[in-house]
């Protein structure tokens, strides 16, 4: 699973740097090289030391100014790339280097031109995760390959001919997305410096503005189904991978073929709650606090919820976030009891265990979901197409603490394309 998404990430980026077949890209190619310092947040207690956290990002990038496509204008010069990086996170012996890969987007923030904003979402390799015997104090992650996200807000303080100086500030985070437990992820804040060096053969905006169109203000009506597989893990005592499955739906509007707000619902049955009950673990036998679950397990297993969705469409990409509200999820109750009580539940639990207590934590996770991802359609979003198919990778949380992972398929029919009033 991690490795599908891996490669669909990766070809996203490859894809996003073949879109148009325009001579604007020959001139649109840009290189930033970024230094990075700051803090790694402790994981866990007794997480290891940790000295200053250190980067070093390449990014390669396309810019936009001279794209002649909806999208692309309606973001007002943004740029498009592929981000490399190494981080050292301050403890080569325990925490060891990671080495990320992600797309990204960077678009002007405020409506200046010295502030930019930067996000991309990617993958990580690990050399160093928590091992009981070897390195047990680090238990922010357990699998070599993690989530990777980053969201930086960018201050240029010097242009030059050749080269454009900034500054930065920003968050980083690498988890794995609930596909193994220990999980508690690596959150960092840092402080950056970096150079982005224009194409020398760039074409000065004043010769390249009339060739650019000019659009309408549209906005069209559409619905949209979807199927997903995901995957994640239980608890430390079910530390095997098993599937999620969805069905989901939602309404909404597209405006000048860019942006994308809607409504919608989603239905996800969850195999390790329906085996936990339907196996007669420990939380559902006879006496114990959910023993009414064994009386319809799929029932009890599955997750019903609304949601207010919202996409970036850069053609034939989306950037998408999802909030939901689950109106059923009965399980999640057992998840908790076992997951935030006593550290290391044995699969049998005793009476006398102290388990998870149903505080305001638990009811905001039990209450609000959230799915961030990418996705990719077969026709362009610029063409507005009236069918259209999508495939998607995404990270599912409760109120941002990782559910699980998914590979997803949709479809899209949009309603008569008119003019915004």
């Amino acid at each position: 699973m991690k490795l599908q998404l891996t490669i669909l990430t990766l070809f996203t980026t490859i894809f996003s740097f073949a879109q148009t077949t325009t001579d604007w890209k020959k001139n649109a190619f840009l290189f930033n090289p970024e230094l990075l310092v700051g803090l790694t947040m402790e994981s866990n207690d007794g997480f290891p030391n940790t000295k200053l956290q250190k980067q070093f990002i390449l990014n390669f990038g396309r810019d936009h100014t001279n794209n002649p496509q909806q999208w692309a204008q309606e973001l007002k010069r943004p740029i498009t790339g592929l981000s490399i990086g190494i981080t050292d996170f301050g403890n080569l012996d325990s925490l060891g280097i990671a080495i990320s890969a992600m797309p990204y987007l960077e678009f002007q923030a405020f409506g200046k031109e010295r502030w930019k904003v930067w996000t991309g979402i990617g993958a990580s390799y690990f050399n160093k995760q928590y091992d009981a015997e070897t390195n047990p104090q680090n238990q922010a992650v357990t699998t070599d390959l993690t989530w990777a996200f980053r969201l930086y807000l960018y201050y240029q303080f010097l242009t030059t001919k050749n080269i454009d100086w900034r500054i930065g500030l920003g968050y980083s985070h690498h988890s794995n997305g609930h596909m193994r437990l220990l999980n508690q992820g690596y959150n960092s804040f840092l402080v950056s410096l970096s150079a982005a060096v224009k194409n020398p053969l760039h074409i000065p905006e004043n010769t390249t503005a009339k060739a650019l169109p000019t659009y309408n203000k549209t906005v069209y009506n559409y619905f949209s189904l979807r199927g997903g597989l995901g995957q994640n893990v239980f608890a430390l005592a079910f530390n095997d991978k098993k599937n999620v499955y969805t069905l989901a739906g939602e309404y909404g509007r597209v405006y000048n073929n860019t942006y994308k707000i809607a409504i919608g619902f989603y239905y996800r049955f969850y195999q390790h709650y329906y085996d936990y009950i339907e196996g007669n673990e420990s939380l559902v036998q006879p006496g114990r606090e959910f023993d009414y679950f064994r009386s319809n397990p799929w029932y009890y297993a599955s997750n019903l919820g609304v949601t207010i969705h919202g996409e970036i469409f850069l053609n034939h990409f989306g950037i998408d976030l999802q909030l939901g509200y689950n109106l059923h999820k009965p399980a999640y109750k057992i998840d908790w009891r076992i997951n935030q009580g006593w550290d290391n539940p044995p699969r049998e639990i005793p009476l006398s265990w102290v388990l998870g207590e149903y505080d305001g934590s638990f009811k905001k996770k039990n209450r609000i979901s959230s799915r961030l991802g990418l996705k990719y359609y077969l026709i362009g979003m610029e063409r507005a197409p009236k069918n259209n198919f999508y495939i998607g990778a995404h990270l599912n949380a409760n109120l941002g603490q990782a559910d699980f992972t998914e590979l997803s398929f949709g479809y899209v029919h949009s309603f008569k394309h008119r003019k915004k009033q």
